[in-house]
């Protein structure tokens, strides 16, 4: 009966995450493996293979015959931005960009759109806010200094008004802040619901292919971090951007999730201010603290985000405890990754950290996971317990095996390039690392207790 239901178009039962149908409830979809996520829906019964489609809406061409025009990039003005996305936004681009509330996401779109349409590239901006009143998106363009006769601000909820904004004045750029607060009315459920989200996010996709519009959206995340609707979200649009920060630092990190267009790797950094979302373009310095001062518990190394690579800080603390169970802290850093060093320490290196407090964090709110930081947490915890600090202008970049072996990691030559661009003069790295460049003498280490060595040494 179930199945008759289905063909005959009644109802049954959709995936809001993945979209997958059944004629029957269940309680985890055997697709995306999520529990209660399928919700009542009407099954359109399938179009037969055999039955006559419509004519195609622009006839098939030689490849070499496409016109490139279309999908080159146009510079946004904001040089981080266009870094994470490629070089620019693609014209029929639609861009989204998720982040926690009060983490900068209105503001750096608000400023993009102003460069816009200062920059004259693309025409006017059209800004359409769902979530404040056009008097609060006015008072923060003029904090931020983004007040231009070509951008034009629209406070909309409804889908309908929203294109219609988009037929009166022709923008070079729309930005919709945010989808989940934009309702399409002929389509069932609340605003910022799944079958909503999924719905407004289409016809926007629809209408940015259609005009060769470039569309930013701003999406809301979970509590896990996650963007925020239904997983299908993520794919209808062409580039995923993650904006991330700590609420106790001004740093902003701008993060490449998916990008149909260009690197899906790359990283932006950016500082809230009080006037605004200013680019840092050099970021280094914001992780390191004074390298004159020689203090036991901090190693430098350098990680590489995508491609930029970037100079990190690693500090720790090692104290004596009287309980029996020693804390362990940690903050920036993978907790796994640390808890790993300590017992390679402890079984290779001969440093003892079984009735000790241990803490370990990255300076400046940066979180570094990559298991080139392994070598430096080490040499700071050993540094730590021993009290011995490490040689002023030294990094430290390897990652450590469960043996105490040091093993190689990606791009040695350009992180070494960059700490030596900087004033650093020795590096600790694993062995055939390739060549070091000018202006930094390398010290290759096979296993921890060689780099233990070095740092007694000094």
């Amino acid at each position: 009966m179930a199945t008759k239901n289905a063909r005959s178009g009644r109802t049954g039962y959709r995936c809001t995450e993945c979209g997958r149908t059944v004629t029957k409830w269940i309680g985890q979809c055997p697709d995306c493996g999520q529990w209660g996520t399928f919700e009542e829906s009407s099954l359109r019964p399938a179009t037969s293979s055999g039955s006559t489609g419509g004519s195609p809406t622009t006839p098939a061409r030689p490849i070499a015959e496409v016109d490139l025009d279309t999908a080159r990039v146009v510079p946004t003005g904001i040089g981080e931005l266009d870094r994470v996305l490629g070089g620019g936004i693609v014209p029929g681009a639609v861009v989204l960009l998720a982040g926690e509330p009060g983490v900068g996401k209105s503001t750096l779109l608000l400023e993009t759109a102003h460069r816009w349409a200062a920059g004259g590239a693309g025409g006017r901006s059209l800004y359409v806010t769902g979530e404040e009143s056009a008097g609060q998106v006015r008072l923060r363009a003029e904090r931020t200094d983004s007040l231009h006769p070509e951008l034009y601000l629209g406070a909309e909820s409804e889908l309908p008004a929203v294109v219609e904004q988009v037929e009166q004045l022709r923008p070079g750029l729309l930005i919709v802040d945010s989808v989940q607060t934009v309702q399409a009315g002929d389509t069932e459920g609340t605003p910022g619901g799944v079958t909503q989200v999924r719905a407004v996010t289409s016809a926007l996709v629809t209408l940015a292919k259609e005009r060769g519009l470039p569309v930013l959206l701003v999406g809301h995340v979970t509590k896990e971090g996650a963007v925020a609707g239904p997983r299908a979200l993520e794919h209808l649009v062409d580039v995923v951007l993650q904006f991330e920060g700590d609420r106790h630092s001004t740093l902003r990190m701008l993060r490449g999730v998916k990008n149909r267009f260009g690197p899906a790797d790359e990283v932006g950094c950016f500082e809230q201010e009080d006037d605004g979302i200013a680019e840092v373009p050099d970021p280094s310095g914001l992780f390191v603290n004074d390298r004159q001062s020689r203090v036991p518990g901090t190693a430098v190394t350098v990680v590489v985000e995508g491609k930029r690579p970037l100079l990190a800080e690693v500090q720790a603390l090692v104290s004596p405890t009287q309980m029996n169970m020693p804390r362990r802290a940690v903050s920036g850093l993978d907790s796994a990754r640390v808890s790993m060093m300590l017992a390679v320490l402890d079984k290779r290196g001969n440093i003892r950290t079984g009735d000790h407090d241990v803490y370990a964090a990255t300076v400046g709110g940066v979180r570094v996971t990559e298991p080139a930081v392994d070598l430096p947490t080490a040499l700071a915890v050993a540094s730590a317990k021993l009290d011995v600090p490490l040689r002023p202008g030294t990094v430290a970049v390897g990652e450590v095996g469960l043996a105490g072996e040091i093993r190689r990691v990606n791009a040695v030559g350009r992180r070494l390039a960059e700490a030596a661009r900087l004033g650093f003069e020795h590096a600790l790295v694993p062995p055939d690392s390739g060549p070091a460049p000018e202006g930094i003498r390398v010290t290759e280490v096979a296993e921890l207790r060689s780099a233990l060595r070095a740092l007694r040494d000094g």
